[in-house]
């Protein structure tokens, strides 16, 4: 059988996981969801992170989830997850990401998802035990601290932030900003990818990881930045600076000069992930303007049927499954060990999926004027997970024939 196939058929295992949290998002947070975000804003109602907090249905959510074998699902390990491959838990990731709270519930959420893969994949033992185990449990948070406020961050050879040794520790200095998770009452460490000045290394060898609890002296959490006027609390997307904060050398994940190739390693099932919790937002977000349409009436017809609207639903499921079956297709390319093709693979999805995302949710948008108007969150929240992620002009550059 060719290894081109487009056969994507999940196991007995990734299909009986998939069941079960359908019926648990079906059961238990959809039915709660838009009370709980109005209870979330209610709560924090500023950009005074240090009073933000989760609604109270949050942790009883969790451990529902939790009690129902629904933890931890994005981990192949067995032990430490659901032992779901990256071909099984794509259509799961696209479930979830058919509601905001759902990847927090089931302990999938980005970034502490990306961040416990790294830390299991590459972290020592000792890393493990101190902060990989308190996140599995979901005990703490993390934040991944990549994007400066002064370089091109898609380039991540470009970051200025340093880190060098000193004795038995190492120094950091520099900004973050853009850090997804940092207004989490519940965080506890950051990883930080900072420049380790080496001539004898080439440009993809020359940053480091580095492991900064977040009490650390010289960690100066300066702000919360908005989102469509939003400030995404109490999850957050915050600017931080660090000045002369010093860690053991034993911080260094997979040591000095390997934060380029451990940042690829993090971004690999990463970005799958992503692309299919955006795909599961755009069936939503489909899902939400037909059941308008047909239930409204303008001229003596259903809304669809007005000014080429039906032609406009035609395209966004025909983006939508495209979307869906080429990032299903990298999945393939990742298990089947292809890391080049994988790429490419991964880059064409992720572009055709905001590309997809963004004009379809302009023309719900449209299409649904008044009804995103009154609500407007519900629109914040998908404009967001739009913008916070991926530039397409940059992803054009890598995607070749």
């Amino acid at each position: 059988m060719s290894s081109d196939n487009l056969m994507f058929t999940a196991t007995e295992h990734g299909q009986a996981m998939h069941a079960k949290v359908k019926a648990f998002i079906e059961t238990h947070i959809e039915p709660i969801e838009a009370q709980f975000w109005e209870e979330c804003h209610k709560k924090n109602p500023d950009g005074n992170w240090e009073n933000w907090e989760w609604p109270d249905a949050y942790d009883n959510l969790r451990k529902q989830a939790r009690e129902a074998g629904l933890w931890n699902l994005f981990l192949p390990d067995d032990t430490l997850g659901a032992g779901l491959s990256v071909t099984d838990y794509a259509p799961i990731a696209e479930l979830t990401g058919r509601s905001l709270l759902a990847p927090h519930v089931f302990n999938c959420n980005a970034p502490d998802s990306g961040n416990m893969e790294l830390l299991w994949r590459y972290g020592t033992q000792e890393q493990q035990d101190k902060w990989l185990t308190p996140l599995l449990e979901g005990e703490t948070r993390s934040v991944f601290c990549m994007t400066e406020p002064d370089v091109a961050s898609s380039d991540a050879t470009n970051m200025q932030a340093t880190a060098v040794v000193d004795g038995d520790e190492i120094v950091i200095n520099g900004s973050k900003w853009w850090s997804s998770g940092l207004g989490d009452p519940a965080v506890d460490i950051l990883i930080v990818m900072a420049y380790t000045a080496d001539e004898s290394a080439d440009r993809h060898h020359q940053h480091s990881m580095v492991l900064v609890p977040v009490n650390t002296a010289g960690v100066n959490i300066k702000r919360m930045l908005k989102v469509f006027g939003d400030y995404d609390a109490p999850h957050g997307h915050g600017e931080v600076s660090f000045d002369n904060v010093r860690v053991p050398v034993s911080h260094f994940i997979g040591g000095p000069g390997k934060g380029f190739e451990i940042a690829q390693g993090r971004l690999g099932p990463g970005r799958i992930h992503h692309c299919m919790r955006c795909i599961g937002a755009a069936e939503k977000s489909l899902e939400l303007a037909v059941k308008r349409g047909m239930s409204r009436t303008a001229f003596g017809k259903p809304l669809l049927q007005l000014g080429g609207n039906f032609e406009r639903i035609s395209e966004a499921r025909i983006k939508i499954d495209q979307a869906r079956l080429l990032t299903l297709y990298a999945a393939q390319k990742w298990m089947l060990k292809e890391p080049k093709r994988h790429s490419l693979k991964s880059l064409r999805s992720k572009w055709l999926r905001q590309r997809c995302y963004k004009k379809w949710l302009i023309w719900r948008f449209r299409f649904m004027v008044a009804w995103v108007c009154a609500k407007t969150h519900c629109y914040q929240i998908s404009m967001r997970k739009l913008v916070c992620y991926g530039w397409q002009m940059v992803l054009m550059k890598y995607i070749k024939p």
